[in-house]
């Protein structure tokens, strides 16, 4: 699977990164793991924001992705983190929410609400990697969402 798609080396401090298929707990592990991470890398800061968005692209695997295969890449850079997600689905990632009282369809929702930039890359023929990243200190108000 591809990962780190734009992202020279010199811009990237340190990485994790796990192969794995998502079962029932598997958000909460991971979650675990992105909070460690970022504990360990001095961005505290950024855990419910960067937790909650793994979450829903998580969730996004589990209803979308045959066989749930996917992996976790995640990278510490100078002013936040940037956390990947590939699987092996090449649709792209969409809204579905249809109503405002309807339960599902606002995932990619709620990581541009609480995250800094997010986006996706189509892996051809192999699936896609959707990525979000948080930054440290304020936050950016411009455009967070679409395919790069």
């Amino acid at each position: 699977m591809n990962h780190a798609t734009d992202l020279p080396d010199s811009v990237i401090d340190a990485r994790y990164g796990i192969n794995f298929t998502v079962g029932d707990h598997s958000a909460g592990h991971l979650r675990r793991i992105l909070r460690a991470y970022l504990i360990a890398w001095e961005m505290p800061e950024l855990t419910d924001a960067a937790a909650l968005a793994l979450t829903e692209l998580l969730a996004n695997v589990v209803r979308h992705v045959p066989g749930r295969r996917a992996a976790l890449l995640m990278l510490r850079r100078v002013n936040g983190v940037r956390v990947e997600v590939t699987d092996t689905c090449p649709r792209p990632p969409l809204s579905t929410a249809v109503d405002e009282l309807g339960e599902g369809g606002r995932g990619l929702v709620i990581v541009a609400g609480v995250t800094d930039r997010w986006g996706w890359h189509p892996l051809p023929g192999r699936g896609k990697t959707v990525w979000f990243e948080c930054h440290t200190g304020d936050r950016d108000t411009g455009p967070t969402s679409g395919a790069m």
